[in-house]
């Protein structure tokens, strides 16, 4: 297991390179682990508009339905297209060597995408998506200059337009593109792509830690008992050194 994780963050390390780019702020995208109905419409979304480039090669099905409230039943009816198993891993049927071949390189796995970077990035990136015809799928996007990749979402939000401002560096006026405008073109308002981005980023998050809240609840039983184990020897030692004295 530990190999597998391995061999996946280096296939991670030349995407994630690239996505270094310029510095740009992110947004907060305000996510919620125990929100189980965006963490539900952030599987959904997943599932329709993810996985068919991208997989989850180390998280199951039947772990995610469990943790984030969906019956079994209904998962396997709704968000699994294919053959695969209620126990199996969140995977699709596209090859690397298919993948590098339309993309120019495989699509990253996404199981730990939220642990490499960030939820702020994800949020982020989800909403920087904006028309470039010089590009091969006819898009770009602030936080990751030169993307390869479509924009998936593009039926929800709209194809947005670059905001650019002209900013001094180094002596020069240079044009930089600052944000994204929509078109109104898309399925969902501002506001419902807003939630639609924060849902998957939410469900993004979970998936890189599914084990995050059950072990903050452990930590905090254990500073409980750490508190209370103090007290008990900070009495036991005044009793012991009344006698000493």
């Amino acid at each position: 297991m530990m190999k597998k994780l391995l061999i996946g963050l280096f296939a991670l390390l030349p995407t994630l390179t690239m996505a270094a780019g310029p510095t740009v702020p992110l947004m907060d995208a305000n996510i919620d682990l125990r929100d189980n109905a965006s963490l539900q419409r952030g599987a959904k979304l997943f599932m329709n508009y993810c996985l068919g480039c991208h997989q989850m090669q180390y998280q199951r099905y039947e772990r995610t339905f469990r943790d984030i409230g969906i019956p079994v039943e209904i998962g396997k009816e709704t968000l699994i297209f294919d053959d695969s198993k209620v126990g199996s891993h969140i995977l699709n049927a596209m090859s690397e060597e298919d993948a590098a071949k339309w993309f120019g390189a495989a699509p990253p796995d996404l199981t730990l995408i939220s642990r490499v970077k960030s939820p702020d990035y994800i949020y982020t990136y989800l909403k920087s998506f904006y028309k470039d015809e010089s590009r091969p799928f006819g898009v770009n996007n602030v936080v990751f200059p030169l993307v390869g990749m479509p924009h998936v979402l593009q039926e929800l939000q709209g194809l947005p337009t670059p905001i650019t401002e002209e900013v001094v560096e180094n002596g020069e006026t240079v044009t930089k593109i600052v944000g994204v405008e929509t078109d109104g073109s898309g399925e969902m308002s501002d506001d419902e792509y807003d939630q639609a981005a924060r849902d998957l980023t939410n469900f993004l998050a979970y998936v890189g830690e599914p084990s995050r809240l059950e072990s903050e609840a452990i930590g905090i039983k254990v500073l409980g008992f750490l508190v209370i184990f103090f007290i008990l020897a900070f009495l036991l030692k005044k009793e012991y050194w009344r006698d000493v004295h």
